[in-house]
């Protein structure tokens, strides 16, 4: 594995000089700003996602309807593969320099990718908007079961504190974000470890062995929204970080550094979650309205103060990482201001979100399964265009060109845009959402598809999300592969030609 190139003292900056706002937005990371290897990733995305809201999710592949070792193997297999997308996507960040929503103009054209632009911001904005709201619930729960009070006062209090430290790692930027990872992946951890500790004798293998098997549609629907819960919600952010790496970086290293720091909390967690809701009826219920709070029904009051240290670390982690790519994907969108304040206006954003679902809302688990499944669909889209068009290319963007749209990736090409819509149509039609009421008018497809209709054994399959992906990665591979090897014909563009977007 190649060296860092960087100097000295850029190298030593980059863990001890004095922590400023990041100035860089959407431009192309200079060489000599490029520090660390591919195992350096693995901080940003394990502290990403050791959050505890990874028990609550073997309570959520459980309400599908499937036993303990079906809801097992849909998760290993969403969580692993949803974040082998991830490691792919992140190989375009160490050969490009750019975010990852810059770098898919190559695919989209400069302006034509402002259409998955606006999507990725949308999703990003959703997540990081759930986590904080997770966030302050469960510290309210934790402060009524001390008798500290747990009301409105204490949800507003939370509220705050959690919401301004991810915004102030938001738009400090990445090397906060990089230190503040680190700390999150070593306490969240060790704090996890002694929660399992804890509650271990909770679990009644008898109880959780005779949950009855479901059918292959229940299998289907479990997997698809793991995927969605994890990799599929990272995607469009994954190029984020790696773009900082050397352009030697290794493309393998960057691959399995990711997958392997984003996969490997949510896994254990995931067996040990399946353990604890299968063995109670009442706790897999509670999950389901207050994901992060329930656990703590089942901990001794000495621990519920560490509790909430881990709960609140482990969700800010991924909002502060979801505000930093939001604020990239609102910039790429056409939005003209510095990176730190579209961090701090999507910050203002969350913040009023986690107003509505701490306050308002009263089904947390329908909207969120039906958010992530319906925004899911157009980025299972781009994401099969993404990873298709960085499949047929052979050498490196050209920098320069994703910033013009006179440059060879084009301003508004149709076949991408074109696929974008059909495949978005097609997973619309092949996915339901009834817990959500507002979402009633998808599974379109799924009668005349011969699939039972909306209230058929498929209805919950959520066939869109998987469908949508494929439909985006062949299209892309049959439609694009002349336009891309004409762009790689071209001599490379001098940086400063054409105007830039």
């Amino acid at each position: 594995m190649a060296e860092s190139t960087d100097t000295p003292d850029r190298r030593a900056g980059a863990t001890g000089r004095q922590l400023q706002v990041e100035t860089h937005g959407l431009d192309v990371i200079a060489d000599a700003e490029r520090k660390g290897t591919p195992r350096t990733l693995f901080w940003p995305w394990f502290g990403a996602n050791v959050s505890v809201l990874g028990l609550s999710y073997g309570a959520f592949a459980l309400g599908f309807g499937t036993s303990f070792w079906q809801s097992l193997a849909a998760g290993v297999i969403g969580i692993v593969v949803s974040f082998l997308l991830c490691g792919f996507v992140a190989v375009a960040g160490k050969r490009g320099s750019a975010p990852t929503m810059v770098l898919s103009r190559a695919a989209y054209g400069v302006r034509g990718n402002r259409l998955p632009s606006v999507i990725s911001w949308v999703l990003t904005v959703g997540w990081e908007t759930v986590l904080c709201a997770l966030a302050t619930m469960a510290t309210a729960t934790v402060f009524d079961r001390l008798g500290w009070g747990g009301g409105t006062g204490t949800k507003v209090v939370a509220l705050v504190l959690v919401g301004a430290l991810t915004v102030v790692g938001g738009v400090m930027g990445f090397d906060l974000i990089m230190r503040l990872q680190t700390v999150i992946t070593v306490v969240t951890g060790v704090l996890t470890v002694v929660y399992i500790a804890l509650v271990a004798d909770h679990i009644h293998w008898s109880t959780v062995s005779a949950v009855p098997a479901g059918s292959t549609q229940d299998f289907i629907g479990a997997l698809v929204f793991m995927m969605t819960g994890f990799g599929l919600g990272w995607v469009n952010a994954a190029a984020d970080y790696s773009r900082y790496l050397p352009r030697s970086s290794a493309g393998r290293g960057v691959i399995g550094w990711t997958t392997f720091g984003a996969s490997l909390a949510p896994l254990l967690l995931l067996v040990f979650g399946l353990l604890l809701a299968g063995s109670s009826a009442k706790l897999s219920a509670g999950i389901a309205a207050d994901p992060i709070g329930a656990l703590t029904t089942i901990l001794p009051t000495w621990f519920l103060v560490p509790f909430a240290v881990v709960a609140v670390l482990g969700l800010v982690g991924g909002a502060v990482l979801d505000i930093y790519s939001s604020g990239l994907a609102l910039l790429s969108a056409g939005i003209k201001i510095p990176r730190y304040v579209a961090a701090f206006v999507d910050g203002v954003l969350m913040i009023a979100g986690s107003i509505y679902i701490v306050f308002f809302a009263d089904d947390f688990l329908g909207q969120f399964m039906g958010f992530l499944t319906t925004l899911g669909v157009p980025i299972a889209a781009w994401c099969g265009i993404m990873l298709a068009d960085l499949a047929l290319r052979r050498r490196d963007y050209d920098e320069g060109d994703l910033y013009r749209p006179t440059g060879r990736y084009g301003d508004v090409p149709p076949v991408p845009l074109l696929v974008t819509v059909a495949a978005t149509a097609l997973g619309w039609g092949l996915v339901t959402n009834s817990a959500a009421g507002w979402l009633d008018w998808q599974g379109y497809l799924l009668d005349p598809f011969g699939l039972g209709g909306k209230s058929g054994s498929w209805a919950y399959a959520n066939l869109g999300v998987l469908a949508a992906l494929v439909l985006g990665f062949l299209g892309t591979l049959a439609l694009s592969r002349t336009r891309v090897r004409a762009q790689e014909a071209q001599a490379p563009s001098p940086r400063d030609a054409g105007a830039a977007v």
